[in-house]
């Protein structure tokens, strides 16, 4: 029996709906930044914000950045949630959000611990819905986001739940500005991930949100696979064993052979050290014959929020794909240190697009894969 994404949308810095996201994505839009010396002493930063509007929270527990982000996308699928509140009954729909940030930025202005608590944006959306099943946040970094899928799939086969709601969230705060700052990684120039010149990384912020049904037509989740290196605190393992790991038990799960998957979506940070071992993970696996692409030099790197975002994209590219893939926007000169992956360029045509693969590696060495198919 299969686990689908049924209904999803999203909103980050490239647009207000996963429609208008993906537009731009696959034009290559990458604008969409603006340039701060507001943070640092003597050194700017490029930072990928979400300007829009957002809907106001009048409870001052839940009143936060990321929760008015999370109204925003359920309001973007609000039909769907009535109908799946209809159909399976408040006590039978889950909630799984993906964030490392929360309200740590409230925080520190008001000093309510509730604002600084994890749990918080699950607490929100199970109250905000009356819902009365599980729920959680989950905050393994930038992996958070396909995490998040793995557990909601394992308690929609578990038949704990028969319906789930995964939310990735995260938004722009100081908290791991600085910390990536003192790791000498954030960049006032755009990221160039797999180019010579180490630029380094952009933030960025969003949310994305997905329903997920068990036998119900969509974009199925077809296999994950999580490993943990065990390696280093914020730098992933160069051999790439536990990502390669990850890839081959996502494959296997998936019931797919290495030369089934269409196209990849990267980590791709733009870090030396994340270049390197995705680099040799994908080449040893698929060689350099698999279209690849980060979308991180459109949206910036949205920590919990980036497996969200990207899992989005790649859902949107299922439904919608016309010949072309997400461009791998870089200077052009691939760092030939590495493992040569091919990367998609604007001018790239491809006859098909069923099958797509979001890479995910966060801090502590977590590594997460996900292989998602489509319906048409």
């Amino acid at each position: 029996m299969s686990v689908s994404v049924t209904k999803y949308n999203a909103v980050c810095n490239l647009g207000n709906s996963i429609d208008e996201i993906y537009i731009n994505a696959v034009k290559g839009v990458c604008g969409s930044f603006e340039t701060s010396d507001l943070i640092f002493k003597n050194q700017a930063v490029r930072l990928a914000k979400i300007k829009s509007p957002l809907p106001e929270i009048n409870d001052e527990f839940f009143n936060t950045r990321c929760n008015r982000l999370i109204l925003k996308a359920l309001e973007l699928i609000k039909d769907k949630i009535e109908a799946i509140i209809q159909n399976y009954g408040k006590n039978n729909i889950a909630v799984v959000i993906a964030a490392t940030n929360s309200g740590v930025e409230e925080f520190e202005h008001t000093g309510q611990i509730c604002h600084s608590e994890l749990g918080n944006p699950a607490l929100f959306v199970k109250k905000y819905l009356n819902l009365n099943n599980y729920y959680a946040t989950v905050s393994t970094a930038c992996s958070s986001g396909i995490k998040a899928f793995s557990i909601a799939r394992n308690l929609l086969n578990s038949k704990y739940s028969k319906a789930a709601i995964i939310i990735a969230v995260d938004s722009i705060t100081k908290v791991p500005l600085y910390g990536f700052h003192s790791l000498e990684i954030l960049s006032p120039e755009q990221t160039n991930p797999f180019g010579k010149k180490k630029t380094g990384i952009n933030i960025g912020e969003a949310v994305s949100v997905f329903v997920l049904e068990k036998d119900k037509k969509g974009i199925t989740v077809a296999g994950i696979g999580e490993t943990s290196d065990i390696y280093h605190a914020t730098t992933p393992n160069p051999n790439a064993d536990e990502a390669k790991e990850a890839i081959e038990k996502a494959l296997s799960d998936a019931k797919l052979n290495p030369e089934d998957i269409d196209y990849i979506n990267l980590h791709g940070t733009g870090t030396f050290a994340n270049d390197l071992s995705e680099a040799k993970a994908v080449f040893d696996i698929f060689g350099g014959n698999i279209p690849t692409s980060s979308t991180k030099p459109l949206t910036g790197h949205c920590l919990g929020a980036a497996a969200g975002i990207e899992t989005a994209l790649c859902c949107a590219l299922l439904d919608n794909f016309n010949k072309k893939l997400f461009p791998h926007i870089y200077d052009g000169i691939f760092d030939d240190s590495l493992p040569p992956i091919k990367l998609v360029s604007l001018q790239d045509d491809f006859k098909r697009c069923k099958t797509c693969m979001c890479n995910s590696f966060g801090f502590g060495g977590t590594n997460a894969i996900m292989i998602l198919r489509g319906s048409k």
